[in-house]
């Protein structure tokens, strides 16, 4: 196993023992889509493992042969122990949290091991270049190499002050873009239309997570990742980006040293917030984005999951690349035909056997993400008329979302003391066989 973990080819030394490559998937937060990431990487063919939070839902689901506890007040040592656990093939980061974490690890073991470290030997193999960290963890430096690569970027720059962002303004105009590093999901973006509006969020942005809030996730969500910044009163870093009226587009790819082996692109038709995380999304083709993603992850020799962000201009329908996700996005376990798998493209890679991408999990384009869009509104039409990602190979997942929705309801009902309505789960779902089978109590009350 100790020449398992070290080989520097995990496909050649798969391949010659047999063996299914090991995949660990390491998240600090309870996400959905981690989940649904981790099925379809055991459903390609990989052995996986999860370090995660206690109650994650990927433990709900058959696909994980071990799951090792994540402890946001000692992050490097519950990863570090989980790698030498699992001693894998491959890491997969589910949150930019995650990715800081591993890059953190990463140079604490170059700096306190003489000899080569198996673990940054692993941390390298599974995402990239380490020249690449400090680019990917700062907005405005990755917009600046992008630009230099030839890829279309808006005007991205780091903003110190409230001076600095009154110059930008009267540089740049209005509406602007204001994005906190270390921030994902939207929780640190905001639109701002007016000077006045420009300044209060960056007072909003820059400021350290207030103590009630870091509290309040650690009671309701169990997750304790802002409790350290809380405390110590870090500011993130805001800056100020050009804003591109338009459509948003996103680009999930799996890459090898430097290489794209698969890649989805898609066009965001619905949102859980003006600035938050898609919830449908239709399935296209874009050249320009493809040449783009593929660019970036050439230019920073990237490996595994990454998801690029775009906005398509409503006077042009150009495609400008405006943030990377350096980890693996809501998308990512969807197979869509040829060069659109991921899990099975990886798992080619990792194996060395011929790639077999898993059947097509739709015909149609658009695609409505569970439990995404039902969260937003369970009365969505496109519950009925895109592709509804139900996974209902897993019934224990799907009621863990709906237990946890509801248990989410009532406690900020009561802490803002309205009345307490229990979560409705669409018709799109209630009606079909599929749920029957599974036994759960759809309707509500």
């Amino acid at each position: 196993n100790v020449e398992h973990w070290f080989i520097s080819d995990p496909a050649r030394f798969a391949s010659s023992r047999n063996m299914k490559p090991t995949v660990l998937v390491a998240t600090t937060s309870r996400w959905y889509p981690t989940a649904r990431l981790g099925m379809a990487l055991a459903s390609a063919g990989c052995k996986v493992e999860a370090v995660c939070p206690a109650r994650h839902p990927i433990l709900k689901t058959k696909a994980v042969r071990r799951g090792h506890v994540y402890r946001g007040l000692a992050p490097l040592a519950s990863l570090a122990h989980a790698i030498s656990r699992t001693q894998p093939d491959f890491i997969i980061s589910g949150d930019d949290l995650t990715t800081q974490h591993l890059h953190r690890l990463y140079a604490q073991e170059k700096s306190h091991r003489k000899s080569e470290s198996p673990i940054c030997g692993l941390i390298e193999r599974s995402l990239g270049s380490p020249q690449s960290f400090p680019i990917l963890s700062a907005r405005a430096d990755f917009m600046n190499v992008a630009r230099e690569e030839g890829v279309r970027v808006p005007t991205t720059q780091v903003i110190h002050n409230i001076d600095g962002l009154r110059n930008c303004v009267e540089r740049t105009g209005l509406p602007i873009v204001l994005k906190a590093n270390g921030t994902s999901g939207g929780d640190g973006v905001r639109i701002a239309r007016t000077l006045g509006e420009a300044e209060r969020f960056f007072n909003e942005l820059q400021a350290p997570p207030l103590f009630a809030r870091a509290v309040k996730r650690a009671i309701v969500d169990q997750d304790k990742t802002l409790l350290v910044p809380s405390m110590l009163r870090r500011r993130p870093i805001v800056n100020a980006q050009v804003f591109v009226a338009g459509r948003e587009a996103t680009s999930t790819v799996v890459c090898w040293k430097g290489s794209v082996l698969a890649s989805l692109h898609f066009e965001v038709v619905n949102k859980a917030s003006s600035t938050g995380h898609a919830t449908v999304v239709r399935l296209i083709e874009n050249a320009e984005m493809s040449s783009a993603a593929e660019g970036m992850v050439r230019r920073l020799n990237l490996s595994g999951f990454h998801g690029f962000d775009f906005m398509l201009e409503e006077s042009t329908g150009h495609a400008y690349l405006i943030e990377v996700n350096p980890r693996s996005t809501q998308v990512g376990h969807l197979s869509m035909g040829a060069g659109r798998d991921l899990p099975s493209a990886l798992y080619a890679a990792l194996s060395g056997k011929a790639l077999q991408p898993a059947p097509k999990v739709t015909e149609k384009d658009t695609v409505a993400l569970f439990p995404q869009e039902w969260i937003r509104d369970p009365a969505s039409p496109f519950l009925r008329s895109a592709y509804h990602d139900v996974p209902w190979e897993e019934p224990e997942l799907i009621q863990d979302c709906v237990s946890n929705r509801r248990k989410q309801s009532a406690w900020y009902s009561r802490s803002e003391r309205k009345p307490v309505s229990a979560v409705r789960t669409p018709k799109s779902i209630s009606a079909t066989p599929e749920s029957r089978a599974v036994g759960l109590d759809w309707g509500g009350k």
